[in-house]
């Protein structure tokens, strides 16, 4: 997907820490811009104070990547979809693809020649996304688990997934 922009939709996500880590990841993936959605906290506070949770793990990358902060989650979508941007949310839910195959999954649907880009949605820590948002999204991914617990933490799955998709 190298001619492609890349985004990251953080939904939700109650952790600054796990705020922070993403930024982090979203520069090291080239990810074009981040939209904090929800009640994700943002970079700075009304303020223009830096939070230090995020800035903490961040390390500076919440200044070097591109965000914008939206509480309508359901609206970016529809804004986002018309502007020919795959919405990709990654959760663990029966219909859910494995990420090891999104190339595959991708290339099958012609799904990079359709779309002008692809966005990675990613939900709260506790809850994950919700079934409604889950339908307005084009497709859903998940990073199977082979141990015994259920899932990884956000920040960590969401790096997954990047890298993932810049393979495409």
């Amino acid at each position: 997907m190298v001619s492609k922009n890349l985004y990251l939709i953080l939904h939700n996500i109650r952790s600054l820490y796990n705020v922070g880590s993403m930024f982090r990841t979203a520069d090291a993936a080239g990810v074009s811009k981040i939209f904090l959605t929800g009640y994700t906290g943002a970079p700075q506070d009304k303020l223009g104070n830096a939070r230090k949770g995020i800035h903490k793990v961040a390390l500076g990358a919440e200044n070097a990547v591109p965000w914008e902060g939206r509480i309508d989650l359901p609206r970016l979508i529809e804004k986002l979809r018309k502007e020919k941007i795959f919405i990709l949310a990654l959760e663990q839910v029966p219909k859910a693809f494995n990420y090891e195959k999104v190339d595959a999954y991708f290339r099958k649907r012609k799904i990079v020649k359709k779309f002008s880009s692809i966005a990675l949605l990613v939900g709260n820590e506790v809850r994950g996304i919700s079934p409604r948002i889950l339908k307005k999204c084009n497709a859903i991914t998940e990073i199977p688990m082979r141990g015994k617990k259920e899932s990884l933490n956000v920040s960590v799955a969401a790096g997954i997934a990047l890298f993932k998709l810049r393979e495409i």
